[in-house]
């Protein structure tokens, strides 16, 4: 038995003594509102059920002492299980993590379409982005090293990074920001961010979106629960390329652009992806971060080609850009 699957099974044992004592004192005081997105049959309304959540002033000037206290607090919450959410006569029980997902029958409604959610006394609104009928295209976009610097092609640079950071304080790559102002349209194309990234950080990149100037859009982050066959579950390509299958999936009609980085195997995800969902890409771009891409990313970036979808691999955004001008 593997180093990861005895941690694995500890955990959970340890989880599955835990919960039922600590479930006993938690209530829901708070609805976490995650953006939501459109099937051509529903509206996707999704979000998380804490006890409390921590939140604390941010200055940009601030330490990173401080700027890591804060961090960690993301990821001290108290979720809550088996709490019944409504939006208006439709309903979710929250899981395990505290995590629901509501569907809405979809009516004629288009763009951001607010939906009142509700628990008890608690409620908040949940956005929901509802693709115009005009619409020629849509992306779908990595985050650490696509569009603002994590450095998550080296573990210690990445966790530095992502904790000693703030949302005043982290780097977005300024043609970034024109790439995805030229691809989004004015709201016309509907972009979807896919990232490894927990739901913690939800709120947190939603501040960095908004400061920048990258586009507001629904986000398929990552839960990272414990399982009994892994410590963590899932990996970074399943976890991508499950959120790819959702988003073609729930916009059947429209081409797609993929753009990623070569720090974290986009290229082999992205191929993949290709193969499942024939003349569905139009076009993939991959920014190379760091060392730039290697060996095995021009492997898959061939194979990507071969399969008949162009790719840009550089180290910023410049060509990619000027293509779509």
């Amino acid at each position: 038995m593997t180093i990861k699957l005895r941690l694995a099974r500890i955990a959970t044992a340890i989880e599955r003594r835990v919960d039922p004592i600590v479930q006993r004192k938690r209530v829901a005081s708070v609805l976490e509102p995650y953006i939501g997105y459109a099937t051509p049959e529903h509206l996707v309304v999704r979000g998380r059920v804490l006890g409390r959540v921590r939140k604390g002033t941010v200055r940009a000037e601030q330490n990173r002492w401080t700027n890591l206290r804060q961090m960690l607090s993301l990821f001290l919450t108290n979720e809550v299980s088996d709490i019944t959410v409504h939006c208006d006569e439709y309903s979710a029980i929250s899981d395990d993590e505290g995590y629901f997902t509501i569907l809405v029958p979809r009516d004629e409604r288009v763009g951001w379409v607010e939906m009142i959610i509700h628990t008890g006394q608690v409620t908040a609104i949940c956005p929901v982005f509802v693709p115009f009928a005009g619409a020629s295209l849509g992306v779908i976009s990595d985050i650490d090293d696509t569009m603002m610097e994590t450095g998550a092609y080296s573990l210690w640079r990445n966790l530095w990074t992502s904790l000693t950071g703030n949302a005043l304080t982290r780097n977005v790559f300024p043609d970034a920001v024109v790439l995805m102002e030229k691809l989004f349209e004015n709201g016309r194309n509907p972009i979807f961010f896919v990232s490894s990234s927990p739901w913690n950080l939800h709120g947190f990149l939603d501040q960095i979106f908004e400061r920048t100037g990258l586009p507001r859009a629904p986000k398929f982050l990552r839960d990272y629960g414990i399982s009994e066959t892994q410590f963590i579950t899932g990996t970074h390509g399943d976890h991508k390329g499950r959120a790819i299958d959702v988003i073609l999936t729930a916009n059947p009609a429209l081409p797609f652009i993929l753009i990623g980085d070569t720090g974290q195997h986009d290229a082999q995800v992205y191929s993949d992806a290709i193969q499942r969902h024939p003349e569905r890409i139009r076009h993939v771009i991959l920014r190379a971060p760091g060392r730039g891409a290697d060996a095995e990313d021009m492997r898959y970036v061939d194979a990507i080609r071969h399969l008949g979808v162009p790719v840009t691999v550089d180290a910023d955004y410049t060509t990619a850009i000027a293509a779509l001008r």
